[in-house]
């Protein structure tokens, strides 16, 4: 039951691209290192209550080992595994990165594709696996975040302003995305989905969705 929660298509436990696996791993080392210190001084703790009237354990062991040797070790250990990790969050590739713009408004998501096609769409998401793409993040009314857990972190849709993330999805498949910052009585529904097509039926996607646009300004 516990690890029911780890999965979906929401989860950032369940990574499907290079900046989601570094999230991931780092939420793991964190996980285990805080669990060998709440163990560590529950150990301590315990002792202490059973071994009344002993010299077991002394003060000076203690305070020096238990509350500041052993925590400071490994706190210093993953602050260093998280700057590591938090240099990897950014996608390389060999080929430029795909830019889709993401603009926020209550309650949905538009999404524009490139640099100079009026091609939009609103609360499904296309993009081709295995090929970074770089997200322009704009709101047209209140603060959001834009985020899509299995693929990576958030970034802060801000009125007036333009955050860049890029994400990769590193085969085909349906993602969720969400909204991760309360945005007034329909945060709960702005939600949106990720569509990752393989390269050429991408373009195909494209080609589909400029027609579509033709047609309608007819």
């Amino acid at each position: 039951m516990l690890l029911a929660g780890c999965g979906g298509d929401l989860s950032a436990l369940d990574p499907a691209g290079p900046n989601a696996h570094n999230v991931a791993t780092l939420w793991w080392i964190m996980l285990w290192g805080s669990t060998a210190i709440f163990l560590f001084v529950s150990l301590i703790l315990c002792l202490a209550l059973t071994q009344r009237g002993q010299r077991l354990l002394s003060p000076r062991w203690l305070l020096i080992g238990g509350g500041l040797a052993f925590p400071s070790v490994v706190l210093v250990a993953l602050v260093a595994v998280s700057l590591a990790l938090g240099e990897r969050l950014l996608v390389y590739a060999n080929e430029a990165p795909l830019r889709i713009e993401a603009v926020a408004r209550q309650w949905q998501w538009e999404f524009r594709y490139g640099d100079d096609t009026n091609i939009a769409t609103l609360d499904k998401l296309h993009i081709p696996a295995g090929r970074p793409v770089d997200f322009a993040v704009t709101s047209d009314d209140v603060i959001h975040s834009f985020w899509i857990p299995r693929l990576g972190g958030k970034m802060d849709a801000i009125p007036g302003h333009t955050n860049t993330i890029r994400l990769m999805a590193d085969k085909p498949g349906t993602y969720g995305g969400v909204c991760a910052e309360f945005c007034g009585e329909g945060h709960a529904i702005m939600r949106f989905s990720v569509q990752a097509h393989e390269p050429n039926e991408f373009n195909d996607v494209m080609q589909q969705l400029s027609a579509s646009r033709a047609e309608r300004q007819q």
